[in-house]
């Protein structure tokens, strides 16, 4: 055979076996761009799902039960280390001082000991989190308190990549409560109220290993994150786990159906934003939201109740609102338009049933401002909560018999004995913080000790939860709620 054949086949060869492993070589070059390291990492990393955050619907339901057991249990301060390179720290700040506002993750490594072992999670996803609250979490060489959100599953779309079934926790520092316990008081009086909607939420101390120095930042909140884990693991109760949701921002009264609505597209802060079939499914999931607005703002008496009984749990979201309003949180949807989620459980336009999801509770008990109607959370009328252009619940309110049941809520909250009354909130709010009181001093120099006050910025600083007498937010709200 001639030569030149002889050496044409040997290139041919040589081309087939480099076409058949090449997707081996790009694999193998995408985990090792993904692996944490201190070697410098070449740009940032692509996930495999930008419009979904990693939360897919690829992995096995949860069992929902063992997270709570293992990892929202509030008998047990679970231990978290976070572990990155000095390159994926330097990014997130580099990605902060772009946009304060910023979403982009890193990759860190996430370790989580609890009170059933311990579990290790590389290619993890790491970012800031916050509203007015971000910041920049290093300055010169001064380590910062910020939020946190982790995204177990935001490189690697795994089963195994799950912290007993939690793929998404928020870490909140404790932010203007010196208390170490407003937010974490909340959540817990939802869930005894059976408020399924609420969120669990945990006190965990928390580590962060930047290159070779391992810093203790304290005592965190370890969130639940509102997702489409979040839904699939509540789907007996809603009913689906695959209809839209919406994050409330501040502005969305449900009275103007021309408010500005958008996609999660991680750059614009809209007044709703959809969180759920982003990519195909906006155009209706916004007609769908336009429907239940319209019908808010304009129905009114028989017509009104008829429907809103039809597209709302109304008992359920007037045991939130007792709740809410028995916390003493103005910063709500009735006051001051915002911080709740909407989920709509069906996809179709005007036929679904909607959840209201109660948020972000650091600023209550006694945490107080001018802000809508409102300058005493502690003494404001709970039947005159909020602003007359946030139509919802005081249309509802309206009805006779659903406002007896609204103050039945409330005067069950505050009966000797009831979930909220002084003593057996004082008592529940001691405990928690003999369990974290040891923990609390930290290598950031911040929020090294626990006192009773609220925010310093608020308008009421005597406020107080520990102590009786005028000043106690709990017997002040008590005598309020009783007087209805």
């Amino acid at each position: 055979m001639p030569k030149s054949v002889i050496f044409a086949i040997v290139l041919f060869r040589r081309f087939l076996i480099l076409i058949l492993l090449l997707p081996v070589l790009i694999t193998c070059g995408h985990d090792e761009i993904l692996a944490p390291s201190d070697e410098p990492v070449p740009g940032p990393v692509t996930p495999p799902d930008v419009n979904d955050e990693g939360d897919g619907d690829d992995a096995d339901d949860v069992n929902w039960a063992e997270a709570v057991s293992h990892v929202f249990n509030h008998d047990d301060v679970a231990e978290i280390h976070i572990r990155l390179s000095r390159q994926e720290w330097d990014r997130l700040i580099g990605y902060y001082d772009k946009d304060k506002n910023t979403q982009e993750y890193v990759v860190c490594r996430v370790e989580f000991s609890g009170r059933n072992g311990a579990s290790a999670i590389d290619s993890a996803g790491l970012r800031l989190k916050g509203n007015t609250s971000r910041r920049r979490p290093q300055e010169g060489n001064h380590y910062r308190h910020v939020h946190f959100g982790v995204n177990l599953h935001k490189f690697v779309q795994d089963a195994s990549h799950t912290i007993h079934g939690v793929r998404k926790f928020d870490l909140k520092w404790f932010k203007d409560d010196p208390s170490y316990t407003r937010e974490i008081y909340c959540y817990d009086l939802f869930r005894r109220q059976g408020v399924w909607t609420a969120i669990h939420s945990v006190y965990a101390r928390l580590w962060i290993q930047v290159g070779d120095t391992e810093r203790y930042y304290g005592v965190y909140e370890l969130m639940e994150h509102i997702d489409k884990n979040y839904l699939r693991t509540r789907v007996n109760e809603f009913g689906s786990r695959s209809g839209n949701l919406w994050k409330c921002h501040w502005g969305a009264n449900l009275s103007d159906d021309n408010a500005w609505m958008l996609a999660d597209n991680d750059k614009d802060s809209p007044t709703y934003e959809l969180k759920t079939n982003k990519t195909n499914g906006f155009d209706a999931a916004k007609k769908q939201l336009k429907d239940f607005i319209r019908n808010v703002r304009d129905l009114s008496g028989a017509q009104f109740d008829s429907w809103i009984s039809t597209h709302m749990d109304v008992p359920l979201l007037l045991k939130t609102y007792a709740v809410n309003v028995a916390v003493g949180m103005w910063d709500d949807y009735w006051n001051n338009s915002n911080n709740y989620y909407l989920y709509f459980n069906s996809v179709d336009e005007h036929n679904y049933k909607v959840w209201f999801i109660p948020y972000d509770y650091d600023n209550t008990l006694g945490t107080s401002s001018n802000c809508g109607v409102q300058n005493d959370s502690g003494r404001q009328n709970p039947l005159h909560w909020g602003m007359d252009n946030c139509p919802l619940i005081s249309k509802i309110l309206q009805n006779s018999e659903w406002k007896a049941l609204y103050i039945k809520y409330l005067k069950d909250l505050c009966a000797p004995g009831g979930d909220f009354y002084h003593s057996q909130s004082e008592a529940r709010i001691v405990g928690w913080q003999n369990i974290i009181r040891g923990f609390v001093n930290n290598d950031t120099g911040e929020d090294c000790e626990i006192n009773d006050w609220p925010a310093g910025w608020g308008n009421h600083p005597e406020y107080r939860l520990l102590e009786s007498g005028s000043n106690n937010f709990f017997e002040v709200k008590e005598s309020v709620i009783n007087a209805l």
